[in-house]
């Protein structure tokens, strides 16, 4: 579980976050929604700590992170995994080496323990047969698969993705998004996401914040997000013609 209490964030005397409170459940896949310019992608470092707020707490589980001292702080990092927009896989180093370089960095483990654990997370996303490859030989969707191995290789607790199907095609997106709900299910891990795919609000959407002009505006899930009474998050989600389609389709059918 990650919770935020009332958070607060400003750049240059602008407010970007105001007043946000909000609870993302473990074993779910949780969904920051917005548009750009919302607050969606700052409220997401404030949670993982690249940014600190400016007030209010952020809690990980009982420890509240907000009051850790910088060691302390280093501890509850090697219990974070991260999908970067564009995968950030190191161009020079193999996918294999990618998903190998958090234990190196932050563990004290055999070469052989290292080599049987990178084994299993590559085995994890199907990318058994790639391990010698470079990301130049990747396709998209294999690029993103290895950063989900990477993420993961440390057996992490919360995972933070931003934007995991950036540059996919949509059918591309929907294996990214199955796996990663799956290892999110399949851990106990507590996952959230910041994203503006529809397709994803709708196949994984467990839990979605949406945020409009840096605030909490609306609370909920894939299953009622489409009848929700909420006209900045009716704009948002039904921007295209087809999803006008789909409102209308459920609206007939009460």
């Amino acid at each position: 579980m990650i919770k935020g209490e009332h958070l607060y964030k400003s750049f240059d005397g602008r407010t970007i976050l105001e007043d946000i409170s909000v609870e993302f459940e473990s074993g779910k896949t949780n969904l920051i929604i917005g548009r750009s310019g919302s607050g969606k992608t700052v409220l997401l470092k404030t949670l993982v700590g690249l940014h600190d707020p400016d007030s209010g707490n952020i809690f990980y589980d009982e420890k509240n992170y907000t009051a850790l001292s910088f060691a302390e702080r280093k501890l509850v990092r090697r219990e974070l995994g991260m999908i970067f927009q564009g995968g950030a896989l190191l161009d020079s180093s193999t996918v294999y080496d990618n998903v190998r370089l958090p234990l190196d960095m932050f563990t004290d483990k055999s070469s052989a323990e290292k080599d049987r654990r990178v084994k299993e997370c590559l085995e994890r996303v199907e990318l058994s047969h790639a391990g010698h490859l470079y990301p130049s030989e990747l396709s998209g969707g294999m690029i993103k698969r290895a950063a989900i191995a990477r993420a993961i290789v440390l057996n992490p607790k919360y995972l933070f993705c931003d934007e995991p199907n950036s540059g996919l095609d949509p059918q591309t997106s929907i294996v990214i998004d199955n796996l990663i709900h799956d290892i999110t299910v399949e851990y106990n891990i507590t996952t959230i996401i910041n994203t503006h795919d529809m397709n994803s609000v709708m196949e994984i959407g467990e839990k979605i914040v949406y945020i409009h002009e840096g605030k909490k505006w609306w609370e909920g899930s894939k299953d009622n997000i489409l009848e929700a009474e909420n006209q900045e998050l009716n704009d948002f989600v039904f921007a295209s013609a087809m999803a006008k389609r789909a409102k209308s389709t459920v609206k007939l059918r009460k």
